[in-house]
């Protein structure tokens, strides 16, 4: 059983709540999607207990990229980028940034947003562009994630390829606080997954470590990430 984790932003208690369910489950191997410590209250945490995880996939999102390179990020995310950084050390801010963009595991085809980029993002229902994003993939799965969405469908226009987006681990944006991850059995089989855990404890820590980092724009971004955490929206009230 393979265990989908996607986009889990720094949110340890979230994360923790996914390994317990995913391994009662019978996952005994893993995919990790990127997006791993960028955003929430413990990074240099979340990328100790990734890493323990023996034989796992790892690819690059952007958040990755941003955390390496924060001039990169867009002006308001480069706050908590800087601060991500100083988390992690140079080390690991450099070998995260260093991952692959997508890997093909067990024949499955694996991206951060898309496999023409980590930004643009497949949604639950198909829009324009679809197909042109999807036209060199020859797999009969792709599993992306980014939009913080999750789905489980045909691509458009196309009988031989299914899209699985697992949702995010640590920021859903589908309104459902719960944590959200995926499972693809040995026969191809994928079952969206959701657990329980104390998310509004998860936004006060993003207010209180990375609100409290010290440097202007801090508290901006992480009342915005609380927020988001609470409400499971991307554009919190």
């Amino acid at each position: 059983m393979l265990a989908v984790l996607y986009d889990v932003h720094g949110n340890l208690p979230a994360l923790d709540a996914v390994l317990v369910e995913a391994r009662a489950a019978g996952a005994t191997r893993w995919l990790l999607g990127g997006d791993y410590a960028l955003f929430g209250a413990w990074p240099r945490e979340t990328i100790v207990r990734l890493s323990e995880l023996r034989g796992a996939t790892w690819i690059r999102g952007n958040g990755e990229r941003w955390t390496n390179a924060p001039a990169e990020a867009p002006p308001p995310v480069r706050p908590a980028a800087r601060w991500c950084a100083e988390q992690l050390g140079d080390a690991a801010v450099a070998r995260l940034a260093a991952l692959p963009g997508q890997a093909v595991v067990d024949g499955i085809r694996c991206c951060h947003g898309s496999p023409l980029s980590d930004l643009t993002g497949l949604l639950p229902e198909p829009a324009d562009g679809e197909a042109a994003l999807l036209s060199e993939v020859h797999e009969p799965l792709l599993i992306a994630g980014h939009t913080h969405l999750p789905l489980s469908r045909a691509a458009a226009g196309r009988d031989d390829l299914r899209l699985l987006n697992p949702g995010s681990v640590g920021m859903p944006f589908d309104g459902d606080p719960r944590a959200a991850f995926a499972l693809v059995d040995d026969d191809g089989g994928v079952e969206l997954r959701r657990v329980a855990y104390d998310h509004m404890a998860a936004a006060a820590a993003v207010r209180e470590r990375l609100g409290r980092a010290g440097e202007e724009g801090a508290a901006a971004i992480a009342d915005l990430v609380a927020r988001r955490i609470e409400q499971s929206r991307i554009d919190p009230a």
